[in-house]
């Protein structure tokens, strides 16, 4: 498989084949967006066991085999989408969305004043407690290669402790 930043077709064959590479996502509802033949957008959420979202935004640079912007947000849905109508992904990853618990979130919103940042500078995590103001540093996160794996595996870690939490 080439690597999948060096053009948007090899992009697009990476996430559509993550399910089939990871039996833990349940359902996939990641769209690729082209704007011009170097550029992209992808867009969506997966559906992982015991409720948990992964809501996916990212900007692509194919000239450059680059990530430009990012945005990865792991939350608990307190919709069943096995039985209840579940909201579009352009709803449900709404940071004001209130039928879901945020976990997680990454963004590379760059934070200079914050020393503790600085060794993955832009790249962070934000946690609880005060999850909008505690960050981390997210040394796995990159521009230059696909996040999707390192999200889903971290999901994948974290997927008893959050199946034994209560809503």
């Amino acid at each position: 498989m080439p690597d999948p930043l060096s053009s948007p077709e090899a992009y697009q064959a990476f996430v559509y084949a993550l399910p089939n590479r990871y039996a833990s996502i349940q359902q996939s509802k990641l769209v690729y967006i082209p704007s011009g033949s170097l550029f992209g957008r992808l867009d969506g959420m997966l559906f992982f066991a015991n409720k948990v979202m992964l809501c996916v935004m990212e900007i692509l640079n194919f000239e450059l085999q680059a990530i430009a912007s990012y945005g990865y947000e792991v939350s608990r849905s307190h919709i069943d989408p096995a039985t209840q109508d579940f909201p579009v992904a352009s709803q449900f990853c709404q940071p004001s969305f209130q039928a879901k618990n945020k976990l997680y979130w990454y963004d590379s919103f760059p934070h200079p004043h914050i020393p503790a940042l600085a060794s993955t500078h832009p790249h962070h995590k934000h946690v609880h407690p005060d999850i909008k103001h505690n960050r981390i540093p997210a040394p796995n996160i990159s521009f230059t290669r696909p996040n999707l794996p390192i999200l889903i595996e971290e999901i994948e870690n974290i997927s008893e402790t959050i199946r034994l939490s209560p809503e």
